[in-house]
C-alpha cells in the first residue's frame, strides 16, 4: 500500500477517498444548516457570504496548511496518528522525566477525545443523511431515528465478518460522491456567481467582530466543515503522504469548496431552503435517491471511524495504556484488518444512545465539534515539541507557527465547549472515562510490577542454586513469559516448587513494545545463552504490530533445534487484592483489578496453542507508592 510510484499514485489516491476522506466528505450534509441555526440567522447574502468565508478558510488553514502540509511531516517510518506524534514528541525527553510524562498525558487526552469522535461521527452522519427524507415528505420524519438505529446496528454487526471485500468499493464510491458534490455545487454557483465573494476572508472576520459572543458561537458550527482532518495524518501508514495530499488538493478540496458555495448560491436564490440546503440543491424527484447515496457515503465515513478506533485501541494496548485485548484478524491477506469484539459492541451501544438522545444532526453539532477540536488542539501542542526537538526548528519559529494554530484550535474548541450543556458534555464525558481507564491501567501496571520485583530472583543466583541443589530435568522445551529482562519469572519458580522439575531447555521470553510503529525483522530478537540449558530471548515489537510467539520462536536463531510440538508455554495471571491507604485510591485499585481480570488471555493475545499452555496465578497487594518516576517507554 505504501508504493508511491507514479503508476500506483492515482490508484492509491482514489483508495484514500474511501478511507481517509469519508468523514470530511460528508460534512456538507449538515455544516451550513448548523451554522445558520447556531444564531438563528436568516439566509441573507451578507450572512451567507460570511459563513461560507469562515468555512472555506477553515478548510484552507486547518486541513490544507496545518495537516496536509505541516502535521503530516511528523511521521515515523511512514506511520502517523496521535500516538505516533506522542512517541515522537517524547523521544527527546529523558526516560522518567516529568516532561516526558506530561507529553504522554497530552497524547492520552487527545486519544481519549478521539473515542468521543468515534461515538458521535456515525450518529451525526447517518442522521444527517436520513433527514433528507423530510425534504421529500414531512410524513417520513418519524422514520428517521428508527432507520438510523437500524443502519448502525447493521454496520456494527458486519464488523465481525470483516469488511475487506466491500471496502475495495469504498474508493470508487467516494470518488462518485465527490464528483456529485462538485457538479451539484457548480450548477448553483453558475446561477448565482456573486457567492464567490465568500472567498474574501475579511467577510468572515467582520461577522465574528460584529456579532461578538454570537460570532464565537458560530465557530462551533463552522468547525464541522473540518471534521475528519485528523484522518489525513492518522491514515498515513496505509497509503503514504503523497496519495493523501494528491486526493485532497485535486479532488476533495475543490468538491467541498464548490458544494458549500453551491449551497450558499441556492439560499441566495431560494431562502426558504434554509432547513436542509444540501438536499434542496437537487430536483424534488432526486431527493430519495440522494438520501440513499448520502446514506452509503455516511456508512463509509462511519466505517472509517470504526476502523480507526480499532487501530488506536490496539496501539494504546501495545504501548501499555490499555489491557491486552482480544483481537481477531478478519483477513488472511491484510494484517491491518482487525476486529475487536468488546470495543465494537461498546461503540454500537454508545452510538445508538446518542441517536436516541439527540434525534437530529443539528442537535449533535456541538457534541461533534468538541471532540474534533479537542483532538486538534492537543495535536498542535504536541507538534510544537516535534518541530523543536526532532526537526531542530528554533524555539521562536516553532512557537510562532504553532501558536497561530493553537490560537485557531483554541478558539474553535472554546466555541464548542461553551455549549457544554447542549451536547459538548458527550465527547468530554467519553474522553474522561477513557483517560481514567488508560491512566489507571498504566499506573496499576507500574505498581504491580513493583510489587512483584522484590521476589524476583536473578538468573546468576538461580544458576548458583542449581549448582548446589541439582534439579530434575525433563525432556522438551519450556517457554516462560516475563516482563523483566535478566530475572527468573515467578511462573518458573512456581512450577519448580509444585512439580519439582525443570525442562531440559528453558526459554525466558520477554516481549517488549517500543514507542515506534514497527520494528525491522532483523532487529526483532536478541538471544542470550545463560548456560545449563537456560536461554534469554527478547522479542521487540512496534505498537502497530501483533505479537505471535510461535512465529517469533520459529524465526529466531536459537542455539538448538526447536520443536513446536514439544514445547510448553507457562504464563501467569495476577489477581489484585485491593487495600486502603495505597498510592492508588481504593476505587481505582478495584477498577484496575476488573481491567486485569477482563484482559485477553495470553493464549489469544500471543497466539499460543491452547493445548500447550499452563497458567499459574498470583494474588498481589499493590504497594503504597511508585518509587521510580513515571516511565513511558
Amino acid at each position: 500500500m505504501k508504493d508511491e510510484s507514479k503508476a500506483a499514485l492515482p490508484w492509491l489516491a482514489m483508495a484514500t477517498l474511501g478511507v481517509v476522506f469519508g468523514d470530511i466528505g460528508t460534512s456538507p450534509l449538515y455544516t451550513v444548516s448548523a451554522c445558520l441555526s447556531a444564531l438563528s440567522l436568516s439566509a441573507t447574502p451578507a450572512h451567507l457570504f460570511a459563513i461560507l468565508s469562515l468555512i472555506l478558510w477553515a478548510l484552507i488553514l486547518i486541513v490544507a496548511v496545518k495537516y496536509a502540509w505541516f502535521v503530516m511531516r511528523a511521521d515515523e517510518h511512514g506511520e502517523g496518528g496521535i500516538m505516533v506524534l506522542t512517541a515522537l514528541a517524547a523521544r527527546a525527553k529523558p526516560e522518567g522525566s516529568r516532561g516526558r510524562w506530561l507529553i504522554f498525558a497530552l497524547g492520552l487526552l487527545g486519544a481519549s477525545l478521539f473515542y468521543g469522535d468515534g461515538a458521535v461521527t456515525p450518529a451525526i452522519s447517518v442522521l444527517s443523511a436520513l433527514q433528507g427524507m423530510e425534504v421529500a415528505s414531512t410524513r417520513l420524519t418519524p422514520f428517521v431515528v428508527p432507520l438510523s438505529v437500524g443502519i448502525i446496528v447493521g454496520l456494527f454487526w458486519i464488523q465481525r465478518r470483516g469488511t475487506g471485500t466491500i471496502s475495495r468499493l469504498f474508493g470508487p464510491a467516494m470518488l462518485a460522491w465527490f464528483l456529485l458534490l462538485l457538479t451539484s455545487g457548480l450548477v448553483w454557483v453558475v446561477q448565482s456567481p456573486s457567492v464567490l465573494n465568500a472567498l474574501n476572508p475579511w467577510l468572515g472576520l467582520h461577522m465574528l467582530m460584529h456579532h461578538g459572543v454570537g460570532g464565537f458561537t458560530i465557530l462551533g458550527a463552522v468547525v464541522l466543515a473540518v471534521t475528519g482532518a485528523e484522518a489525513l495524518y492518522a491514515d498515513m501508514g496505509h497509503f503514504g503522504g503523497r496519495p493523501i495530499r494528491l486526493a485532497w488538493y485535486f479532488v476533495v478540496l475543490p468538491a467541498l469548496a464548490f458544494n458549500y458555495l453551491g449551497q450558499g448560491a441556492l439560499l441566495i436564490l431560494h431562502p426558504a431552503a434554509i432547513k436542509n440546503p444540501f438536499f434542496e440543491m437537487f430536483p424534488h424527484w432526486a431527493t430519495i435517491p440522494m438520501v440513499v447515496v448520502s446514506g452509503i457515503a455516511t456508512v463509509i465515513a462511519s466505517q472509517s471511524i470504526i476502523t480507526g478506533a480499532y487501530s488506536a485501541t490496539r496501539q494504546a494496548s501495545m504501548l501499555g495504556y490499555l489491557p491486552r485485548l482480544t483481537i481477531r484478524h478478519t483477513s488472511a491477506a491484510e494484517r491491518g484488518q482487525i476486529y475487536l469484539p468488546g470495543l465494537n459492541w461498546i461503540l454500537m451501544i454508545s452510538v445508538i444512545l446518542i441517536i436516541l438522545a439527540f434525534k437530529s444532526s443539528n442537535a449533535l453539532s456541538f457534541a461533534y465539534g468538541t471532540a474534533v477540536t479537542g483532538t486538534m488542539l492537543f495535536t498542535t501542542i504536541l507538534i510544537f515539541f516535534v518541530a523543536r526537538e526532532n526537526w531542530r526548528w528554533p524555539t521562536w519559529k516553532a512557537g510562532l507557527f504553532c501558536s497561530f494554530f493553537a490560537l485557531l484550535d483554541g478558539v474553535f474548541f472554546g466555541a464548542n465547549i461553551s455549549k457544554f450543556v447542549d451536547g459538548g458534555w458527550v465527547p468530554v464525558s467519553i474522553g474522561i472515562v477513557v483517560f481514567t481507564l488508560m491512566s489507571t491501567w498504566r499506573r496499576g501496571r507500574k505498581l504491580l510490577s513493583q510489587a512483584l520485583a522484590p521476589s524476583t530472583l536473578s538468573i546468576p543466583d538461580f544458576l548458583g542454586m542449581m549448582a548446589v541443589s541439582p534439579i530434575n530435568r525433563v525432556a522438551g522445551t519450556a517457554v516462560f513469559l516475563t516482563v523483566r529482562v535478566g530475572g527468573i519469572p515467578h511462573t518458573l519458580l512456581h512450577n519448580l516448587k509444585h512439580n519439582k522439575v525443570l525442562h531440559e531447555r528453558v526459554i525466558i521470553l520477554t516481549i517488549q513494545f517500543e514507542s515506534t510503529p514497527r520494528v525491522p525483522r532483523a532487529e526483532r530478537t536478541t538471544i542470550r545463552d545463560y548456560g545449563e540449558g537456560i536461554y534469554g530471548l527478547t522479542a521487540r515489537y512496534g505498537f502497530m504490530e501483533q505479537p505471535d510467539i510461535p512465529e517469533v520462536l520459529g524465526a529466531a536463531e536459537l542455539p538448538f533445534h526447536w520443536n513446536p510440538a514439544d514445547t510448553t508455554y507457562f504464563v501467569s495471571r495476577q489477581h489484585i487484592l485491593p487495600a486502603a491507604g495505597g498510592s492508588l485510591s481504593l476505587w481505582r485499585q478495584r477498577l484496575f483489578a476488573v481491567m486485569l481480570k477482563a484482559s485477553a488471555t495470553a493464549i489469544d493475545f500471543f497466539r499460543l496453542p491452547a493445548n500447550q499452555v499452563m497458567e499459574l496465578g498470583d494474588i498481589v497487594e499493590l504497594p503504597q507508592q511508585i518509587h521510580q518516576p513515571p516511565s513511558d517507554s
